[in-house]
């Protein structure tokens, strides 16, 4: 009986997987779909990188008199660059469609917590869509602020001197998003995120964290992603203004 479990157990699991295989390289194909739609260029680069790198690994062969020995391996990373290229020219299609639209940071932010990022969306917001993010990390605190300029400044100071009262000499570093001077756009936001000096130690993170966790949030709930097309701006706002 156990064994007859068992073997039910492991075809559900091969299933299961390769259902969601299946979903992957479904959701894979869409992704080419609609990049191709927006990216005229996405194929001649893939196939140019592809060539290009296969090329060179058969270039290289002929030198050893292994020309055909190694074409398959040419190929293969040919296929991997492709890959790379097509990975990256969705990602910026993807920021570019999300930069200026409210929450965009927020969601940016959420993309990047496998990197041991703590990431809190909207400690603090304004009724026009303004806000600030706060994430934890080796370098301390960083604020993460999105919204009109003159109006996300000072908000960003008042959450700075809200945080220092608990953190201390915890670093505390500010960036707010934006394609004007002194701002950092969207899809530079991680980068600029991992240039900073890691001044913590992953205990000291958690730490802070436990610290941060009683600060009640006295931001309103803002979207975690870009608003969806058509979303009306008067009820979000009207809703910010209850709580």
């Amino acid at each position: 009986m156990a064994g007859k479990q068992d073997k039910e157990a492991t075809a559900a699991a091969k299933a299961e997987k390769k259902a969601a295989s299946k979903a992957k390289r479904s959701q894979i194909w869409q992704a080419f779909k609609m990049q191709r739609k927006d990216d005229p260029w996405l194929i001649p680069w893939m196939a140019g990188v592809l060539v290009v790198v296969a090329g060179a690994v058969f270039l290289l062969g002929l030198i050893f008199d292994i020309q055909w020995m190694a074409l398959p391996v040419g190929i293969m990373f040919g296929v991997l660059g492709a890959v790379i290229v097509f990975g990256r020219r969705v990602q910026k299609n993807v920021y570019a469609k999300a930069d200026g639209q409210p929450g965009a940071a927020a969601w940016a932010l959420e993309n990047i917590r496998r990197g041991g990022w703590r990431v809190t969306p909207t400690v603090a917001a304004t009724t026009q869509l303004d806000a600030v993010h706060r994430v934890l990390g080796r370098p301390g605190v960083i604020l993460v602020a999105e919204g009109a300029p003159h109006r996300v400044k000072a908000l960003l100071a008042q959450e700075k001197k809200r945080i220092a009262r608990v953190v201390g000499d915890t670093p505390i570093y500010d960036i707010t998003i934006g394609n004007e001077e002194n701002q950092v756009q969207l899809s530079k936001l991680q980068a600029k995120m991992m240039k900073l000096p890691r001044n913590l130690g992953p205990k000291q993170v958690d730490a802070l964290e436990k610290r941060l966790s009683a600060l009640a949030s006295r931001g309103a709930a803002m979207p975690k992603g870009p608003l969806p097309q058509g979303a009306k701006m008067r009820n979000i706002q009207r809703t910010m203004r209850r709580r």
